[in-house]
């Protein structure tokens, strides 16, 4: 295998593992919030407005978490500043 190679595969390894361990942690920090919203609005009905709202600004906070994972990741993947270096050591 050469240079360019391993950076690719080393890329898409990176890209992987940081998708799935930021989307791990996005879904279990919304189940969580939705579970304890659903337990407060069950304990006080009449608040449910507030919490609920309180809950979609939450939800889209934690789910933010995710979509800079998927940013971080496509970085990695595409945006590589080895491929450059490394085709321009390929060339010479």
């Amino acid at each position: 295998m050469t240079g360019l190679e391993y950076v690719a595969a080393v890329s898409i390894f990176a890209g992987g593992i940081t998708m799935a361990i930021g989307s791990i942690g996005s879904a279990l920090g919304q189940g969580r919030a939705v579970a304890d919203a659903l337990s407060a609005i069950a304990q006080q009905p009449d608040m449910s407005d507030t919490i609920s709202r309180t809950l979609f600004v939450g939800v889209a906070m934690v789910e933010s978490t995710a979509i800079y994972a998927f940013v971080v990741s496509m970085i990695i993947m595409f945006a590589n500043p080895y491929w450059a270096y490394l085709i321009e050591q390929a060339g010479q």
